[in-house]
């Protein structure tokens, strides 16, 4: 399936069909999930109403770190295998995955101030989370900073690669440190210790994330393609994209 989808024609057949069924779906998955989470949904016997906070917060902690690791992941596949999208899926995932990883550390800072007395601190977790956040930053910054559009692309994938040593450091580091963070409260040894009626509206806020990033991420994919074959035709003419069932598009020197 993903030798088949490499070629750009059939991606943008097979994304054009999907995508608007992908947005209906993200939108009523976190329809549901907010009203669940911020209406019905209990408060903490302990935090109270600041509890809430968590149905955005974890989601987006989540997300922050699955998109790095599809970067990676991709950014691999391109480096190796030479996969035609694979640049274009890391790239169009990075500015998503920066935008979960804000909200992540907003949530937390607006979640710490009632718990620590404080909006930030340099714990452990939290630093380990900024630093992610500028490798998105770095990633973002280094793809563009060449003329040459596969030589950005090669940076930043070397880059994307070099980073993942950050997200065994973002998971382990409550349990490899004393900070103030709490441990982990979902994937752990003997099962999650939210109760049940917090635990499914948290699960349903995270597919209701996990679907928006699909549906932002082959409507990214799509665009960065179609400017491509602007750029393509402009430089080279119809012949460089009239057949469809190329596998991929012409190198483009300058951006």
């Amino acid at each position: 399936m993903l030798i088949r989808l490499a070629n750009p024609a059939r991606f943008m057949r097979v994304s054009g069909v999907v995508l608007p069924w992908l947005g209906g779906a993200s939108a009523g998955v976190l329809g549901l999930g907010l009203v669940w989470s911020l209406l019905l949904a209990p408060p903490d016997y302990q935090q109270g109403e600041s509890v809430r906070i968590m149905f955005v917060h974890v989601p987006a902690a989540m997300m922050a770190e699955g998109v790095y690791y599809l970067i990676a992941i991709a950014s691999f596949v391109a480096l190796v295998w030479r996969h035609p999208l694979a640049d274009i899926a890391g790239q169009a995932a990075a500015p998503i995955g920066a935008g979960f990883t804000l909200a992540c550390l907003a949530t937390g800072s607006l979640w710490g101030r009632p718990m620590w007395g404080a909006w930030w601190v340099w714990d452990a977790r939290l630093t380990s989370v900024l630093v992610l956040f500028f490798l998105y930053l770095g990633y973002i910054a280094l793809v563009n900073a060449f003329d040459d559009a596969s030589r950005g692309a090669r940076a930043g994938a070397l880059l994307a690669l070099v980073g993942v040593v950050d997200l065994p450091i973002i998971k382990f580091s409550v349990n490899w440190w004393n900070t103030l963070h709490q441990p982990a409260s979902i994937l752990r040894v003997g099962g999650p210790s939210i109760d049940v009626s917090m635990l499914l509206p948290l699960f349903v806020m995270t597919a209701g994330f996990g679907l928006l990033f699909l549906w932002l991420l082959l409507l990214r994919m799509r665009t960065q393609l179609n400017e491509r074959k602007a750029r393509a035709l402009s430089l080279y003419g119809p012949a460089a994209v009239r057949d469809e069932e190329s596998t991929a598009l012409p190198a483009i020197g300058a951006r």
